[in-house]
C-alpha cells in the first residue's frame, strides 16, 4: 500500500517538472498560453534537433521559448512569429519545412520514391510469376531416365 502512494507523489512530482518551463512565463489569458504552446511544439529546439521547444532543456531552447514569449505577449500574429523566427534562425527551426524552391527535394522525393519502388515492384514480380521454360536436351532426359528406373529396381 506505501509503494502505491510514494508510486502516485513521484509520478505527481515528474507531471509538475513537465510543465514547469511553461508556468514560468505569466499569461494574460488562456488564449495567449494556448498560442505559445502550439508555437513552442511546431518550433524545433536547435540544440537538441529532434525535441520541439516545449520538451527541451537546453540553454538555447530557453532564450528561444523566453523570445517566444515576447512575441506572444506583444500581440505579434502566428505567421509574424514563425516569419521572425526562421528569419533569424533558418527553416530548421521549423518541424514542418516550407514548400520552396529551396525544400522542393524534400517534399517530392518521398513521391518519386514511392513511384520507383512501385515500379521495380511491378517490374520484378513479373519475372517470378512466369517462370522462364528451358528447354532440356534429350541426352539429359535419358540420362535422368536411367538413373530413375535403376532407383526403381533397387526397391
Amino acid at each position: 500500500m506505501m509503494s502505491r502512494f510514494s508510486c502516485f507523489y513521484l509520478c505527481l512530482f515528474f507531471l509538475t517538472t513537465v510543465n514547469a518551463e511553461i508556468t514560468g512565463f505569466p499569461f494574460k489569458n488562456e488564449k495567449e498560453e494556448q498560442r505559445f504552446r502550439e508555437l513552442s511544439s511546431e518550433l524545433r529546439c536547435l540544440v537538441c534537433q529532434n525535441q520541439s521547444l516545449a520538451d527541451s532543456n537546453a540553454e538555447l531552447a530557453q532564450d528561444l521559448r523566453s523570445e517566444l514569449y515576447q512575441q506572444v505577449v506583444s500581440g505579434n500574429s502566428n505567421n509574424q512569429i514563425i516569419n521572425f523566427m526562421t528569419k533569424r534562425y533558418g527553416d530548421f527551426i521549423l518541424y514542418k519545412p516550407r514548400f520552396a524552391t529551396k525544400t522542393l527535394l524534400l517534399w517530392i522525393a518521398p513521391i518519386i520514391l514511392f513511384i520507383v519502388g512501385f515500379f521495380c515492384l511491378v517490374r520484378f514480380s513479373k519475372f517470378k510469376n512466369h517462370p522462364q521454360k528451358k528447354e532440356i536436351p534429350e541426352a539429359d532426359l535419358q540420362k535422368i531416365r536411367v538413373l530413375l528406373q535403376a532407383e526403381e529396381e533397387k526397391k
